[in-house]
């Protein structure tokens, strides 16, 4: 519940401090401006609302790792949802508004985590995961996208530390193998799920791990 707090509130505090004009930046998704993403997060946070008052009567089918579906490609931003997405986000015309709107259902999803019983059972995507690993979950989903909500803009916060661990270790439990100690929480992040090339050192350090890599999550 604090990782999921922790790094919901951090990316939520990000998006709140961006001028209008960071809106129009790329992001670290391919195919999305900021705005886009932030258009994104507005969904996530009605789903993670949907989910938590979708209690289920049967037994978990699924955890935190294999929540996640790994796919052979990265995506494109042709996805309909994807284009969607981009269609809602340039709806919006004021960023405030979008920030507004990320804010009020942002802060009831973060409510509804801190309330919600980490052992109930709730259905989301056709499958069942306790509350606690589908928040758990969530952590590496708002940490990789607070890495791409900064990803051409410098000055803004970057993920705390402490998420960025978290986020990591889940995905080295997607992955099936660490990643090597010498890359920083940060690296394994973008060079684990192809948001970053790796470097020729980075490269043989994952070869000598047998780590797969890169993961496309969705």
């Amino acid at each position: 519940m604090d990782d999921f707090s922790r790094s919901w509130t951090a990316l939520r505090e990000a998006v709140a401090g961006l001028a209008d004009e960071d809106f129009a930046r790329p992001s670290g998704c391919t195919g999305w401006l900021v705005r886009d993403l932030v258009c994104h997060l507005v969904i996530d946070a009605q789903d993670v609302l949907i989910t938590l008052a979708t209690p289920a009567g049967t037994p978990p089918t699924r955890d935190a790792a294999s929540y996640w579906e790994v796919a052979d490609a990265p995506p494109t931003g042709d996805d309909p949802l994807d284009a969607l997405t981009v269609r809602l986000a340039a709806a919006y015309e004021d960023p405030g508004l979008l920030k507004f709107h990320l804010d009020d259902v942002g802060s009831a999803a973060g409510r509804a985590a801190v309330l919600a019983d980490p052992g109930l059972a709730v259905g989301t995507r056709g499958e069942v995961l306790t509350v606690g690993d589908y928040l758990s979950a969530y952590v590496l989903e708002w940490t990789l996208h607070h890495l791409d909500l900064v990803a051409q803009l410098q000055r803004a916060p970057r993920p705390p530390a402490e998420s960025l661990g978290a986020a990591r270790e889940l995905l080295e439990r997607i992955a099936g193998a660490p990643f090597p100690a010498e890359l920083s929480d940060t690296d394994a992040l973008l060079v684990g799920t192809g948001r970053r090339m790796p470097s020729t050192t980075e490269r043989a350090a994952l070869s000598r791990t047998g780590v797969r890599f890169p993961l496309s999550l969705g």
